[in-house]
């Protein structure tokens, strides 16, 4: 995987959970926030962390925001500042700006400012936390469209020692199997087998992930129940 440079723009709950992770996954990250014990937080951590008021285009251009392959806007509550944030990123030439947003009217406006993704993490964690309640067997859940979505289930004990071509997941349940998760030791190391082939036999304590309607998928959480 090539290693990319992140600009997170606010140190908040959201944009420190994502300056950390970026930089668990091997990432560079530029992480700037207005408010010092923020920075200070980070500074031991990510690549850089920096103090500077993100609407000033001449202290984001210093900070090197410019260069950096994604700009996560994490200024959520201030939207007045979340949109010269972006205005700002747009005039230094960053391409792919993800922003979070707080109402629909603003997430509208970013998409207009030419943001590459809006993000509302309180509405998609709202949407997960529903769904797993519906599917109590559901282990994650990613939203593709109002009717269709990937979950990760554990798998059946009925389709424990059947290859997929055995199975037929998709004549008989209308989903595609996209990956399985298996520990691959004791250690507990997961291995992800992308695309499997259809001689692939499913062992016990496999995660499978699952892409199809929600309706399909609904019955297959009805399945694991019994």
């Amino acid at each position: 995987m090539k290693r990319k440079q992140f600009g997170v723009i606010g140190l908040g709950r959201f944009g420190s959970a994502m300056a950390l992770t970026l930089t668990e996954l091997g990432h560079d990250v530029i992480g700037v926030d207005a408010d010092e014990s923020r920075v200070q937080q980070l500074a031991d951590v990510i690549t850089h962390a920096l103090q500077i008021e993100a609407t000033d285009e001449k202290a984001l251009r210093a900070a090197g925001i410019q260069d950096v392959d994604v700009a996560v806007v994490s200024i959520g509550e201030n939207i007045e500042s979340s949109l010269l944030v972006v205005m700002q990123l747009r005039e230094l030439g960053v391409q792919t700006i993800v922003a979070k947003a707080v109402t629909p009217l603003h997430g509208r406006i970013l998409e207009k400012l030419g943001v590459s993704r809006v993000i509302f993490p309180e509405r998609e964690m709202a949407i997960r936390i529903a769904h797993s309640l519906v599917m109590p067997n559901v282990i994650d859940y990613i939203e593709l469209s109002r009717d269709f979505s990937i979950v990760e289930v554990p798998a059946p004990q009925t389709f424990v020692g059947r290859t997929l071509k055995q199975l037929e997941l998709r004549p008989r349940f209308g989903l595609t199997l996209i990956a399985i998760k298996r520990q691959s030791d004791g250690a507990g190391t997961v291995v992800t087998n992308i695309a499997p082939a259809a001689d692939e036999s499913i062992q016990a304590g496999d995660v499978l992930a699952l892409l199809g309607s929600n309706e399909r998928l609904n019955h297959l959480d009805q399945l694991l129940d019994r």
